[in-house]
């Protein structure tokens, strides 16, 4: 039960430090990266009424991501903590480009919302950070905490 908890605790910090980074980006008017409100409006078709349903809905995700990079890693059998951090920034990197790709093409074409049916250049290169800082995340906390899911 314990590499259980260990891994959801890892993906709920990958989660949040993904959601800051975005944040900080829509903040800053680099892009329209904010995913939380995106994901929600897709079940709302609101935006004001996004937020907390998109917030469930991305962290309970990212927790649950979180095992699929944890054993990816433990596959990987990194030996240090860097190892470990890099190993996951690695994996965040694919799936960085994965989904970037799969969001530009076909998630924002379809999107309830016009506020994020533009998902240009800007976007995707944010999505993508934001994947990499989840998987650096995530390998630190596999590190730190020894996580072993086998």
């Amino acid at each position: 039960m314990e590499p259980f908890i260990k891994t959801v605790f890892a993906g709920i910090l990958g989660t949040l430090g993904m959601s800051i980074l975005m944040w900080i980006i829509t903040r800053s008017g680099l892009a329209n990266a904010d995913m939380i409100r995106a994901i929600g409006s897709i079940f709302t078709r609101s935006y004001e009424n996004a937020f907390v349903p998109g917030l469930i809905v991305h962290f309970g995700v990212g927790s649950i991501i979180g095992f699929f990079y944890i054993l990816l890693i433990n596959l990987l059998s990194p030996q240090s903590l860097i190892s470990f951090i890099s190993t996951g920034a690695m994996i965040g990197l694919f799936h960085g480009v994965a989904f970037s790709f799969l969001l530009v093409v076909s998630v924002a074409e379809h999107h309830p919302l016009e506020k994020f049916r533009e998902a240009g250049f800007e976007v995707a290169i944010a999505h993508l950070i934001g994947h990499v800082v989840y998987g650096l995340i995530v390998g630190a906390v596999a590190g730190i905490l020894q996580i072993r899911l086998f």
